[in-house]
């Protein structure tokens, strides 16, 4: 795997505000597929489903998608999403990439009210092991 990450299972995170899309893939395969949305209206609750799901799937690698705007500048997501992806890494010591998000969204079309979170977390995952054979 490029990057000297070891072999093994991946989780992806599109990270909200409100919820927290989670896809799972794995480094031989490098297929991602959605795995659930994290919805917890405290930061406490939602770094303790992260840890059941961290320590349930021992990821070799965290994957975070990185918010920007179409020119490719920095907005306030951005920073959270930085911030967040320190924050896996400092609490779980686990290894963290940042994957620009820019158009996976434009991908999806989710109905007004479904939650699509889970979807994106997978098409953030998938194209990092596109962009990293």
């Amino acid at each position: 795997m490029a990057g000297g990450v070891t072999e093994g299972t991946v989780l992806a995170f599109d990270f909200g505000l409100r919820r927290i899309g989670v896809a799972v893939g794995n480094t031989f395969l490098k297929q991602a597929e959605p795995l659930q949305i994290i919805d917890a209206p405290t930061n406490d609750g939602k770094f303790a489903a992260l840890s059941e799901v961290i320590a349930h799937w021992q990821p070799v690698l965290c994957v975070v998608g990185l918010p920007r705007h179409p020119d490719g500048t920095d907005h306030e997501m951005t920073v959270r999403c930085q911030r967040f992806a320190n924050q896996l890494q400092g609490r779980f010591q686990v290894s963290t990439a940042l994957v620009d998000e820019r158009f996976s969204s434009a991908v999806l079309h989710g109905k007004r009210g479904e939650r699509i979170d889970d979807a994106a977390a997978a098409l953030i995952l998938q194209q990092y092991f596109d962009e990293n054979p």
